[in-house]
């Protein structure tokens, strides 16, 4: 991460997007290739015992990460789409007629939305969609309104990537179950800022991706409550799912064996519970407040740059800041700072509901990790003074 772009230190404020790994991620994945590389499950070698042994420990790292239950309730996946995909095709596919709703937010990230469009399509069901205010905030009695005994899944992002809502899960998880719908959230851009507890936020599923966690690409985790995942069909067949194999059918696994089709990832699994491991090991308190801080000082220093609007002012954000300036397009923006070595993200953030509610095409995005420091911010908000003088 610490490299001159055209001269300049690099400024990096994509964490929304994906974040750098620390060295003792890299490490992990280094010393798993190095000493423990071998397929999983089944192995009678040193090898393969070490890297199950490895393997199936990560999934215990993740089960007390999240505080589920039991491990059988963490499923690993290649990332927090495919975990929703795995909802949709699984759950939703046996579980919605038609008639029945889906209903999801105006914030989601399209990996909210698709799949849910997808398996309406197939079984008859309908997608509704909950509004949000002017804030960035769902609108709880408008949500409340939507709910009916139609309402068989609800989908809500914990954290928009968009403009960065924390949303309250509890509560509307609590006013979801009322009508007997089973919940569903998108963690990825929670677990990086929150402290997550599935039981406390009474969900049915949790998604996330490991590499906005500080972890490698191609892992993900559905958290499923054991007694929704024990009554789902597969998604996917293959080895290593099933218990036997003969001509006329198969029988399956349990879970979370029974939806790990194939070879899974194995590596990016250690590479997981080594970034989980770091994060447990910075201090809580100060984690909180650095956030905190950084979220002030970056908005007082944007809204300082004339004609910038920030998008999304809802009372609880974490992660960073979206916003538009003046008739500047976003790409615009995003082009002239990486100019200046400031990497930021541009465009409608796979979530273009969410751009239309605004009345905006695309937003610029600012967002921070644990290692995003004010000098970044300085270095971003004297970039944006750059492309006020260039563009007007």
């Amino acid at each position: 991460m610490e490299q001159p772009l055209d001269g300049r230190p690099l400024v990096y404020l994509d964490n929304a997007s994906t974040t750098h790994k620390p060295r003792s991620v890299l490490d992990a994945l280094v010393r798993h290739y190095e000493e423990d590389n071998a397929n999983v499950r089944r192995a009678v070698h040193a090898l393969g015992v070490r890297a199950t042994s490895a393997y199936e420990g990560a999934r215990g790292v993740v089960r007390r990460f999240l505080d589920a239950a039991d491990e059988r309730e963490i499923v690993f996946t290649s990332g927090t789409t495919a975990s929703i995909n795995l909802v949709a095709a699984s759950w939703g596919r046996s579980h919605l007629r038609p008639g029945d709703e889906v209903l999801v937010t105006e914030m989601e990230h399209h990996a909210n939305i698709v799949p849910w469009q997808l398996v309406c399509e197939q079984t008859g069901a309908t997608l509704r969609m909950a509004p949000v205010d002017d804030r960035g905030e769902i609108a709880l009695d408008a949500f409340a309104a939507l709910l009916g005994p139609r309402t068989k899944l609800v989908g809500v992002v914990h954290v928009s990537n968009a403009i960065g809502t924390v949303n309250p899960v509890r509560t509307l998880a609590r006013l979801a179950h009322r009508h007997g719908a089973v919940v569903l959230v998108d963690g990825a851009q929670a677990v990086a800022h929150l402290e997550v507890d599935v039981r406390e936020l009474e969900c049915d599923f949790y998604a996330f991706s490991g590499h906005k966690l500080y972890g490698p690409t191609g892992i993900g985790v559905l958290y499923g409550r054991g007694e929704i995942l024990d009554g789902m069909p597969p998604w996917q067949g293959g080895g290593e799912m099933v218990r036997s194999v003969t001509w006329e059918r198969a029988t399956y696994d349990e879970p979370p064996h029974r939806f790990e089709a194939g070879t899974p990832p194995i590596a990016a699994a250690v590479g997981l519970a080594a970034a989980i491991d770091y994060l447990a090991g910075l201090d809580v308190d100060g984690r909180r407040a650095h956030a905190r801080d950084l979220m002030r000082y970056a908005e007082d220093g944007l809204r300082s740059i004339p004609g910038l609007r920030i998008i999304g002012t809802a009372r609880e954000k974490v992660g960073g800041h979206s916003f538009v300036l003046d008739d500047v397009h976003a790409h615009d923006v995003a082009t002239i700072l990486d100019q200046q070595g400031i990497a930021v993200r541009a465009g409608h953030h796979c979530a273009e509901p969410t751009m239309r509610r605004f009345g905006v095409p695309a937003t610029t995005r600012a967002s921070f990790a644990v290692y995003s420091t004010r000098s970044d911010v300085d270095r971003l908000i004297a970039g944006l003074e750059v492309v006020c003088r260039t563009m007007r």
